[in-house]
């Protein structure tokens, strides 16, 4: 189940999503415990540590794909002004450095994509009246 809240932009009435909280490193370290055979202790060392180990493929350019999540990716961004010749170009330009994600996704043999593993297929949206 989602959540929207009715939103009026520009004249016109839209839904618009919402979160009703966050599930933490606990909460998902359960529920993997769950639905394998590793202990929520082993299971929430390991998320722990993910966030390192990414890191320092990500950093060494390498993506990373985790079967069942997707693909983690680094991006930098120059802003500001540019340089003259391609001589002084350089990595200092930089401004902004960001990691991208891509859910995994399958396609079908036409080329449309059939299945995204963190994007459900159907959702029952239900509107939530939020506190004035």
């Amino acid at each position: 189940m989602a959540f929207y809240k009715k939103q009026k932009m520009n004249g016109k009435w839209y839904p618009r999503s919402f979160t009703v909280g966050t599930m933490d490193t606990d909460q998902v370290a359960e529920r993997l415990s769950q639905i394998s055979t590793v202990s929520k202790g082993d299971t929430y060392a390991v998320l722990l540590g993910l966030g390192e180990v990414l890191g320092g493929m990500l950093e060494a350019g390498y993506s990373v794909k985790l079967k069942g999540v997707g693909t983690f990716y680094l991006t930098g961004r120059a802003e500001g002004q540019g340089v003259d010749t391609p001589e002084e170009v350089s990595g200092q330009q930089f401004s902004k450095l960001q990691v991208r994600f891509i859910p995994e996704y399958r396609r079908m043999q036409n080329g449309q994509v059939a299945e995204r593993t963190l994007v459900p297929d159907k959702v029952e949206w239900v509107e939530m009246e939020l506190a004035k």
